[in-house]
């Protein structure tokens, strides 16, 4: 666990914009809102939140909300990701889906993950998914 006051300024701002997107999750189904708040190596910040679907198959994380919205806005290379969720014990890590999606645009992320209280765990995204999966020959994910 990290000391939220420790973060320096670019992440505890991140930790901010996960918690405040966090309210404008779309989940009527688990009432499990999640948000994510994304870092570019350009500085730029970008967010995303859970938005569930009737048919469940089709929900979209928070993670991958953040991602589809900063490829959007150009951005392809990212450093770091703060998650927001419900709850304090135990965490609330990215499933496998996201994990490889970010790994497709940010192999080497750092990953926050912010409890319902404010609690803050840090971990890297090569300590969660140790083997990502890149297609032979690409250059995505390097």
């Amino acid at each position: 666990m990290v000391e939220p006051n420790s973060l320096d300024p670019q992440d505890r701002l991140l930790v901010e914009e996960a918690r405040r997107i966090r309210e404008r999750a779309y989940s009527p189904y688990s009432n499990f809102a999640v948000g994510a708040a994304l870092r570019a190596t350009d500085g730029s910040v970008h967010v995303g939140c859970n938005v569930e679907n009737a048919s469940f198959g089709l929900t979209l994380c928070a993670e991958r909300s953040a991602v589809v919205s900063a490829v959007a806005q150009g951005c392809q290379q990212f450093e770091a990701i703060a998650i927001a969720a419900p709850g304090d014990d135990p965490w609330v890590w990215p499933c496998g889906a996201c994990r490889q999606v970010l790994a497709e645009f940010g192999p080497n992320l750092t990953v926050f993950l912010v409890s319902e209280s404010g609690k803050v765990a840090r971990s890297t995204l090569l300590e969660l998914l140790p083997h990502q999966f890149h297609f032979p020959g690409s250059e995505a994910g390097k």
